[in-house]
């Protein structure tokens, strides 16, 4: 039995509380919360009509709905769930909780009752890649052992692991994806026992800086990861990336980094410039581990054997590889390596049409996402940029796009201002790469195949997020992809 979680029923029963922010992935949190006996408030800025059927299936349920843009007006329940966009700064939040009422938010409170070892992943980029590598591993290697345990993931990734809760025992894993979002959140407290087991933090650059107040508050947010880390977990940090290689000063547990630039042997010695209890790298085409100062470096995994293309894809491997050493042999992380094909909308392939291959990349929400995907392949793309701005500068694109690029489709509400930076890069303007701006989204897509000639390759890895014409990523990527498949 999960005391824990006996004990937040009798604490929650008769309690009211708010859910800020409704949608689909909130519905089986309310259904929790009204199965522990609360008394359940949604808010959210949506009006009912926007809400649609959820509004008419909440309020059958027994939900008190406060909808529009006064939708936090009145707020005082005792306890406060706040969806992880948005900010727990609000001046209605602030004055809640000077009246009494606790701010928390699902994730905080998942964490506070989990009894398995948390697997976390966090980053600008790679963080579901590495999420699902790990979860896919866990899942094997406990298949292979037909090991009575299940692996559960969630987080920003999949559907909220709190109405899971029950089910979750001491015997079980759980992985998590986890945002700067849903981090940001748990800064509310730390009524939660030691966690992760694992922490990986993919790297550092700037993003969300439309909603963090600046990129300090945003790597402020990622550190959350391994803030409430035990002296026995495990921190895994990417060597190359400046921001988190100098987290390695904070830890409380081990350390391990990843790079597939340098040998980093010379990291686990004492007087190292940045001492590692661990390191993962690649030597000899080989994806290596070496855990003592001074002996041979351990073989896990060929890099040839890894079926998903590009270098970021090499280090997602090493950032899950780190995370599972000791849970995951190494003849499973192999298997999966030759048969794990991608997650869809992260350089997926779509289809072949008149000899041109189109591949969405609808999750590159940010100028390194696109960067990484431009690396990925061997030959020139014809890419389609653009969407809504998350208020991070598209310098950093111009001279990968003059290198990489053989056409540049720009399309949404930022083609713009990623046009005005590319325009301002000497470098691009040198390489004669043509742009083509196309405000609709499906016509740019047709001015991207009107581009390729056989044997091209056409992309659609944004750099901007999806809100100005999609509701999400997935949305958007699926239209792409419709779109494309429609090409005779």
């Amino acid at each position: 039995m999960n005391q824990k979680l006996e004990a937040f029923r009798d604490a929650i029963r008769g309690k009211t509380v708010s859910v800020v922010g409704l949608g689909i992935s909130n519905t089986p949190v309310i259904d929790f919360l009204l199965s522990c006996g609360a008394v359940v408030v949604g808010r959210d800025k949506k009006t009912a009509d926007a809400l649609g059927a959820l509004a008419d299936t909440l309020t059958a349920k027994g939900v008190t709905l406060r909808l529009g843009e006064d939708y936090l007006a009145d707020i005082r329940e005792d306890v406060i769930f706040k969806a992880p966009g948005i900010r727990p700064d609000l001046p209605e939040f602030l004055a809640a909780q000077k009246a009494g009422c606790a701010l928390t938010s699902e994730m905080e409170v998942f964490l506070a009752l989990c009894p398995a070892p948390v697997f976390a992943v966090t980053g600008s980029d790679g963080k579901t890649t590495t999420t699902t590598l790990i979860y896919t591993m866990l899942s094997a290697q406990a298949k292979k052992e037909a090991a009575q345990r299940t692996v559960y993931v969630g987080g920003n990734i999949g559907k909220p692991l709190l109405p899971e809760i029950e089910s979750i025992t001491e015997n079980d894993y759980v992985v998590l994806e986890l945002s700067s979002f849903q981090l940001q959140a748990l800064k509310t407290g730390r009524s939660f026992q030691p966690w992760p087991h694992a922490a990986c933090i993919t790297n550092v650059t700037p993003n969300h800086l439309n909603w963090h107040t600046d990129m300090e508050e945003y790597t402020d947010a990622k550190m959350e990861i391994f803030a409430n880390q035990a002296r026995g977990g495990r921190l895994i940090l990417n060597y190359e990336n400046e921001l988190t290689r100098a987290m390695a000063s904070r830890a409380a547990g081990h350390v391990t980094y990843f790079s597939s630039v340098h040998d980093l042997s010379d990291c686990l010695a004492d007087n190292a410039e940045h001492p590692a209890d661990a390191a993962i790298f690649e030597t000899n085409g080989e994806i290596v581990i070496a855990a003592d100062a001074g002996e041979e470096p351990f073989p896990i995994l060929a890099v040839s054997d890894i079926l998903l293309p590009g270098r970021h894809n090499v280090e997602n491997y090493m950032t899950a590889i780190a995370a599972v050493r000791g849970y995951v042999d190494p003849d499973t992380i192999a298997d999966v390596a030759k048969t794990f094909g991608g997650v869809a909308h992260r350089q997926e392939f779509v289809c072949e049409r008149g000899g041109v291959r189109y591949y969405n990349s609808s999750i590159d929400s940010s100028p390194t996402r696109t960067i990484a995907a431009l690396y990925a392949f061997r030959q020139k793309l014809i890419v389609i940029l653009g969407g809504a701005d998350k208020g991070v500068p598209f310098d950093s694109l111009a001279k990968p796009l003059s290198e990489h690029a053989k056409a540049v489709i720009l399309t949404g509400a930022s083609r713009d201002k990623i046009a005005q930076a590319l325009e301002n890069s000497s470098e691009f303007a040198s390489s004669g790469v043509p742009v083509c701006n196309v405000p609709g989204f499906t016509d740019a897509i047709d001015a991207a195949r009107d581009a390729a000639e056989p044997g091209d390759i056409v992309i659609l890895s944004p750099a901007c997020t999806s809100f100005d014409a999609f509701p999400n990523f997935e949305v958007r990527g699926n239209t792409f992809k419709k779109h494309v498949l429609d090409y005779q």
